[in-house]
């Protein structure tokens, strides 16, 4: 049963009065639930408890935490289909998608419970050069996760952000997302009887709902959190950004804030398969309705006839493909509101309009520009958050190449080629290396698996720290630093550096 209320250590709470409900964006009308806004009072406790939390989650055996996070991962599966029930409700999202996402949910808590059974994921280095030394990583303290809109299960509750954080030892305070407070509600409730039923310090989770950005200020100011974890715009993520560096002790926020995600396709590429590449593409840019932040915004090749039929038959595919539902009203709002600033822009042409009559739903857009024009207009380099893609003409090579190099940092980039061309492609694979943390060969970006291979960041705008990846096990590293004993007695130390 969905109550409402925020998720304060082992209680829940509503003292606030601000309240709010969620809305179904297939039926356009709110759910019956409503919400109730945590007031500062409530941020307070949940902070201090996780405070109080940490000083004994923090030194938890490996084993007794993966304990945890698997019962977490049973609490959630326990909730059945009222969970994807939930989930559809307030998403609009199919079923089929309901399921995969919490499949991956449930399947990245229990990897980051085989991954702290034992110490080793913390490196610990033993050395006697230099003075006695024994370096090892430690959790940094209660963290802050911010739920993500476009995934209310994987990147949200309990997604990786959160199972990233409990395994390394830090007590999670989650900003439950307004779009999906009830789906939050349902998990915080699993992760609350895990942690009661493995006897977790109270405190160790909360989860605490907010319908306007009042309630995320106020956590990342707060002198209780040691670390945030943020998926979604980049105007919010800089705002959180800007709040935890202006703190009078700073603390690190990682947010991952959107992508273009550039795919370059060769011209050899697009005069042999020009129609494979088309549908391919026009796949992944409807793909959720557009709703992911690797989604395809940005394809550059170089001006031809080829290229001309090219984007006749993507065109004509992403015209032919169905609209669906977006998440919400403001993010199909925010879709047409971007997708007509960059429709208004000189030199651009838009070859597939996008609309629908029906209330949340959309289909594809096809935007077209030179090359000279995009790199001049930095209006062009920001994302459209839906099923939206433009296709940049360059003159040549070097502008190609001048076009990647004015990329601001993306989530991904793709090269569409021949094998034939491997040699002639090393100066853009070598200009891509230095925008994105990741790049495809001849596939999507759409699409990332959870495992330790992953980046998943990129330079900045994409992400507020290239040097770490928000998904696999290699994300718990944002929640740690490295830590060194010298000299010390052995029985001060910790078990696993004995």
């Amino acid at each position: 049963m969905i109550t409402g209320k925020n998720q304060i250590g082992y209680k829940q709470s509503a003292e606030g009065a601000k309240k709010y409900k969620t809305a179904n964006p297939v039926t356009n009308s709110d759910n019956p639930t409503v919400f109730y806004e945590a007031t500062q009072l409530e941020i307070d406790e949940a902070c201090s408890l996780a405070a109080h939390a940490f000083s004994t989650y923090s030194k938890l055996p490996g084993v007794k935490r993966a304990s945890f996070l698997n019962a977490i991962a049973d609490e959630i599966e326990a909730l059945g289909s009222d969970l994807i029930t939930m989930y559809m409700q307030e998403s609009g999202l199919p079923e089929g998608r309901a399921q995969g996402e919490r499949g991956r949910m449930l399947g990245q808590l229990r990897m980051f419970a085989e991954l702290v059974k034992n110490d080793t994921w913390r490196l610990p280095l033993l050395q006697d050069e230099g003075g006695n030394l024994k370096k090892t990583y430690i959790p940094l303290g209660p963290v802050v996760v911010f739920g993500a809109s476009n995934f209310p299960l994987a990147f949200s509750t309990a997604g990786g952000d959160t199972a990233s954080a409990l395994a390394a030892g830090c007590p999670v305070i989650v900003k439950s997302h307004p779009m999906h407070a009830g789906t939050g509600e349902m998990v915080a409730t699993a992760i609350t009887k895990a942690a009661q039923k493995t006897a977790m310090p109270e405190g160790v989770f909360s989860n605490l709902n907010s319908s306007g950005k009042e309630v995320g200020e106020q956590l990342v100011k707060h002198k209780g959190i040691a670390a945030v974890g943020f998926t979604g715009s980049h105007h919010a993520g800089r705002a959180l950004y800007n709040l935890a560096a202006a703190r009078e002790t700073p603390i690190p926020v990682f947010a991952e804030m959107g992508s273009i995600n550039p795919v370059v396709i060769t011209q050899q590429a697009i005069s042999k398969r020009a129609g494979q590449i088309a549908e391919t593409y026009t796949a992944s840019i409807t793909q959720g309705v557009g709703q992911f932040c690797t989604n395809p915004g940005l394809i550059i090749t170089v001006k031809s006839e080829e290229t001309t039929h090219f984007i006749e038959i993507l065109a004509k595919h992403l015209e032919a493909t169905p609209g669906g539902c977006m998440l919400h009203t403001r993010i199909q709002e925010g879709y047409e509101k971007s997708k007509n600033e960059i429709k208004a822009q000189e030199s651009v042409s838009l070859k597939v309009v996008g609309s629908s009559s029906k209330p949340n739903h959309t289909t594809a857009a096809l935007a077209v520009v030179d090359g000279t024009s995009f790199i001049a207009n930095k209006t062009l380099h920001k994302e459209v958050f839906g099923p939206f893609s433009m296709v940049v003409l360059a003159e040549d090579k070097n502008e190609l190449l001048n076009i990647i190099n004015s990329l601001e940092g993306q989530l991904t980039a793709t090269i569409i080629a021949e094998d034939s061309e491997t040699i002639a492609l090393q100066d853009i694979t070598l200009a891509l290396q230095s925008k994105v943390g990741r790049i495809i060969y001849n596939g999507v970006p759409t699409g990332v698996a959870v495992v330790d291979g992953m980046t998943h960041g990129g330079p900045y705008p994409a992400s507020t720290d290239s040097r770490f990846t928000a998904v696999g096990n290699h994300s718990i590293m944002r929640w740690v630093r490295p830590f060194s004993f010298q000299d010390f007695p052995t029985a001060l130390l910790p078990d696993y550096l004995k």
